[in-house]
């Protein structure tokens, strides 16, 4: 999970995200080896600065490897970095992470399947091109195509239980997705036809997808009830034992992070707009008004912020 800061307007955002990775990785009957603390903020690239690693990599009691979608994950964070390290460079820096959070024997069962996941990945490259001669257009037989394409070349290189451990959720999202779009797009069927079988689509969705799709809407009502807290004089503290007992006490600590950000920011733009308003009303010709707002600008906020500032303005 990469943690930036961020500020007004996203904490329900921001909240349906954290409740979600908290449900991917609240634990298992393993043993997790060197737990990620808040601090532990990582830089192996530029871009990658102030980020923590994607992948709660566990072992099994009898020092095992845990084969699940936390492992794909890892090594997906690492290999963003493509570009700005060479693939030796990234693979080599993935199989020290291992040796870190790992046992020896679970690190070398993970190493032997990062090289199979890098080998996976290059077929897919093969796979794309193939797809791209074969079949034109993002039609839905185009996506079928490709979801079974990219599913024979996992067989390539996974057994069927690691398919099944490391995306079977994925796949599981996009067979949803795809049998939405056939019914929506079936003109066979009436509007209540339609309605009828994306009920029934949803009443047999898998118990962990329905709980990923729940999640954001869980998330926005305890927020909601966040905010009806505050209404009524809720303290901050009051706030956080509400949010950590219904996700973790990690998560409200993360909110609560968000909730100073947006009130530093909010605090910033009102004084931004205050002295704005002076030079606005300032008896001077208007180039030196733009020229001193501007200005203004440069004093308070880097670039990036004053991509946001004309929604305040």
């Amino acid at each position: 999970m990469k943690t930036r800061k961020v500020y007004l307007g996203v904490a329900v955002a921001l909240a349906a995200a954290i409740f979600f990775t908290e449900w991917l990785t609240r634990p298992e009957p393993t043993v997790e080896l060197q737990p990620r603390g808040e601090d532990n903020l990582f830089s192996f690239v530029k871009s990658m600065e102030g980020t923590r690693p994607d992948g709660k990599v566990t072992i099994a009691p009898d020092d095992q490897l845990v084969v699940d979608a936390e492992l794909p994950r890892m090594f997906d964070y690492y290999l963003a970095a493509l570009g700005e390290k060479s693939l030796d460079e990234i693979r080599a820096e993935i199989e020290r992470q291992l040796d870190q959070r790992l046992k020896p024997n679970a690190a070398a069962q993970a190493k032997q399947l990062l090289a199979r996941y890098l080998d996976f990945k290059r077929d897919l490259i093969t796979v794309e091109k193939d797809l791209q001669a074969g079949v034109a257009g993002n039609g839905i037989d185009a996506i079928k195509a490709r979801l079974e394409a990219i599913r024979q070349s996992r067989l390539r290189f996974f057994s069927p239980e690691e398919v099944q451990a490391m995306f079977g959720l994925e796949d599981a999202y996009d067979r949803y997705n795809v049998e939405q779009y056939e019914i929506a797009q079936n003109k066979t069927l009436t509007d209540e036809q339609k309605k009828e079988k994306l009920a029934a689509l949803d009443m047999a969705m898998p118990p962990e997808l329905r709980k990923e799709q729940e999640a954001p809407l869980a998330v926005v009502k305890l927020e909601e009830s966040v905010q009806q807290l505050r209404t009524n004089g809720a303290s901050d503290d009051d706030v956080y034992r509400m949010r950590a007992a219904a996700l973790t006490p990690e998560a409200a600590a993360r909110l609560a992070e968000v909730d100073r950000d947006e009130a530093a920011w909010k605090s910033r733009i009102s004084d931004y707009l205050a002295e704005r308003s002076k030079l606005l009303n300032a008896n001077t010709l208007d180039t030196e008004r733009q020229s001193a707002i501007q200005q203004l600008r440069d004093s308070r906020f880097n670039q990036q912020e004053q991509m946001r500032l004309p929604a305040y303005e």
